[in-house]
């Protein structure tokens, strides 16, 4: 008798030590689920990058705990990633008071979080790390620093194509190969409504799309490219390249159609070539690469309306952008300097009011009244006698921000 209970008292024994090694196995497995979902992004980068290839200088600068969404709750396996829209900028020069002001815009409206992506000269970086990270309450958004870095064989030419360190933005799918959609802007670009609204265009996108932009002009009697161009174009008045939606992972994998080889030629190979060929030809640099580009290839271009890049040619001669008169501007571009003369104050007066506005919610709740007055102060002008075309998405955009719960701002 006392064998036997030895003998079962030895097996509930090794039971119980199976079912404690059985549970310390299941919550390892867990920790090691609920951990990888919220790493920095890496930056992948082309092999022409210095260093071998070895991706941005200062790495991917995470701003606040919000890189980390569903983190604290590492064993819910029910939790989701959140989707992050990624956004891009290159600054150089005197840009840098621009570029974070485009970059409060889009903090200011946008509901899901966002991955800026900052290309910019190194004396540039710690302006932008110090800015970035006092905003690290927001808990809204990450952002990662990259030197301006072009294929080391034409890094001169490529630099000084139009502006410094414009055509930077013809490598971005090259260099973030990890991302699969991207939206570039200018830095002279402000947000007036959600980013998230024109990153939902990315699903109207068909099987044959790999990017999106807006018409260069609406009025061909004003346009430049059906009057000046020496070179192919998209459409009829070519298309601009200040707001560019992405899909990068497509726009890696085509084979493109062009006028220097009955060969199709992927992304990185198409890029010199056509430089060589029409560098005498251009005036505007990259963009009117990319027109030449999507001349060759129509079908891959999604045009969206010019409210979505409203710039100084939509009004300056009168308005010629219907959807802004019936919607309001979506995304102002404030091309050729005017947020800094006098030349089209109502465009700098919605600059300002953007540079000078704080995170605060009362801060942003009191924008638009001061706004409106100074605009009315512009109906001199062509852009000003339509001044509210400039507030009507904007004050929504207000609307709808304090709508939502306080967690979602």
């Amino acid at each position: 008798m006392r064998r036997y209970l030895r003998i079962v008292g030895l097996c509930l024994a090794c039971g119980f030590c199976s079912l404690l090694y059985a549970f310390s196995q299941l919550a390892v497995s867990l920790e090691e689920g609920a951990g990888g979902g919220g790493g920095k992004p890496q930056a992948g980068a082309a092999s022409w990058l210095a260093g071998g290839g070895r991706g941005a200088a200062g790495g991917a600068d995470s701003a606040g705990p919000a890189a980390h969404p569903g983190r604290s709750d590492r064993y819910n396996l029910k939790i989701q990633p959140v989707e992050r829209m990624h956004l891009a900028v290159v600054a150089c020069g005197e840009r840098l008071e621009e570029t974070i002001t485009m970059l409060k815009s889009a903090l200011i409206f946008s509901i899901k979080p966002l991955q800026f992506h900052i290309f910019a000269e190194d004396q540039l970086h710690d302006s932008f790390k110090g800015t970035l990270d006092s905003w690290s309450f927001l808990q809204t958004f990450n952002y990662s620093l990259y030197p301006i870095t072009f294929p080391s064989e034409n890094a001169v030419e490529w630099k000084k194509l139009f502006k410094p360190c414009a055509s930077q933005r013809l490598f971005l799918p090259l260099i973030l190969k990890e991302v699969d959609s991207l939206l570039y802007v200018d830095t002279d670009i402000l947000f007036l409504r959600p980013v998230d609204d024109i990153w939902s265009l990315l699903k109207k996108f068909n099987s044959t799309q790999i990017a999106a932009m807006a018409p260069e002009h609406e009025e061909p009697r004003i346009g430049w490219y059906n009057r000046f161009a020496r070179h192919p174009y998209y459409g009829k008045t070519g298309v601009n390249s200040g707001v560019m939606l992405m899909n990068m992972t497509r726009m890696r994998r085509k084979y493109f159609k062009n006028d220097m080889t009955t060969v199709r030629l992927r992304w990185g190979d198409i890029l010199m070539p056509l430089l060589k060929k029409y560098k005498l030809n251009i005036t505007w640099g990259d963009q009117d690469l990319l027109n030449i580009i999507f001349f060759h290839n129509p079908e891959s271009l999604f045009v969206f309306p010019c409210q979505w890049n409203y710039r100084p040619d939509h009004c300056i001669y009168g308005s010629n952008c219907q959807e802004a008169e019936e919607e309001g501007i979506f995304i102002l571009h404030g091309n050729r300097g005017v947020y800094h003369d006098d030349k089209q104050p109502a465009f700098r007066a919605i600059y300002e009011a953007l540079r000078n506005c704080s995170f605060e919610d009362d801060n942003i709740r009191s924008l638009l009244k001061p706004l409106e007055l100074e605009l009315q102060k512009t109906v001199h002008t062509y852009c000003g006698k339509i001044y509210k075309i400039f507030i009507k998405q904007l004050a929504k955009s207000l609307r709808d921000r304090f709508d939502r719960p306080p967690k979602e701002r």
